[in-house]
């Protein structure tokens, strides 16, 4: 029997309604459209995409940071779309967020202490002798001293802030942790150690993730399953494994042979897709498949008709017409 999802989205918009002038009409940018998508208890879902494709907006939508236009999100088997401040504030609990800057998430002029002791307070209401020693927990569960909880942000290192960050985020035990770029503003190394920390975390604790990056190569390797967003949409989704090796749509094709090759002389080997013109704007997204201004194997129906999702054999779903009529993807029959 499958278990209940600890996030499920359906068909969620966010719109927004930016001002031309003091004379002219407002105008209308699809931040992101029509959005489907689940994750599973322990699952980590990674989202990948441009920058400009949605993928923040997504996840702050998903914790109602950002108004949502339409849809449903249901988490932890509650629909917060609808919730009113009191409420959502109580839903909260359920999910929380490790945003991209950890310098700038941290109240700086609070002690390290105070910002991961913060949520235990307002929602567990711990206090004193308690509150501390959950803290001081927290802190060895993120591997730093306990001797720092009187420190101040800006005594730490970048990781370590991420590392305190991620601490303040798992303190109340939330189901989902939606993590925005928790990486990219860190080193190599200390990337590693973080997505380490992060996968160690989600075993002990039983944590979902929806881990947004724009590096594929970290998001392959923390991910069970990979979504890929254009304009707004979501335009493939698999198993991570499959959507990397096996990729169905020309975006994520093209994706994925812009990741960095080790070894120079498979580098030099690969066939590396060059798309063509920019990511079109999202306050006037072209018709039919928003793809199709830049897709290398675009066909008349692509300019005129939305492709719907389309399962397939090997794992996941595609939105492309190339999977239901027209030439072959990349030579497939």
């Amino acid at each position: 029997m499958n278990e209940t999802p600890v996030l499920d989205v359906q068909d969620l918009s966010v719109q927004f309604r930016l001002s031309r002038g003091l004379f002219r009409r407002k105008r209308v940018v699809r931040a992101v459209s029509d959005v489907s998508l689940t994750v599973a208890p322990g699952e980590t879902l990674g989202l990948v995409g441009e920058s400009g494709s949605g993928k923040s907006t997504l996840g702050r939508a998903i914790l109602r940071l950002v108004p949502i236009t339409s849809g449903r999100v249901v988490v932890h088997g509650r629909d917060v779309g609808g919730l009113r401040a009191r409420a959502l504030r109580r839903a909260r609990e359920q999910m929380q967020m490790v945003f991209q800057d950890p310098y700038s998430s941290l109240d700086p002029s609070m002690t390290i202490g105070a910002n991961i002791a913060e949520p235990l307070e307002v929602f567990q209401g711990l206090r004193g002798r308690e509150r501390d020693q959950r803290v001081v927990e927290l802190l060895e569960l993120v591997n730093l001293s306990p001797y720092h909880i009187h420190r101040y942000p800006y005594e730490f290192s970048g990781g370590q802030r991420q590392r305190i960050a991620i601490a303040r985020a798992i303190a109340v035990r939330p189901a989902l942790v939606v993590c925005d770029e928790p990486v990219s503003a860190l080193d190599v190394s200390t990337q590693n150690q973080i997505i380490n920390l992060l996968e160690d975390l989600r075993a002990e604790l039983g944590l979902s993730y929806l881990f947004i990056a724009h590096d594929l190569a970290v998001v392959r390797h923390i991910s069970h399953r990979t979504a890929v967003m254009y304009l707004g949409r979501i335009v493939e989704l698999g198993p991570s494994d499959r959507v990397y090796e096996d990729p169905a749509h020309p975006y994520t094709q093209a994706l994925i042979s812009a990741v960095p090759i080790p070894d120079p002389v498979k580098a030099r080997q690969g066939n590396r897709i060059i798309l063509r013109g920019g990511l079109p704007d999202p306050g006037n997204a072209p018709s039919g498949c928003p793809f199709n201004t830049r897709c290398p194997f675009a066909m008349e129906i692509c300019r005129t008709r939305m492709p719907g999702m389309t399962p397939l054999d090997r794992g996941g779903e595609v939105a492309c017409h190339l999977q239901t009529s027209g030439p072959t993807l990349a030579g497939r029959t």
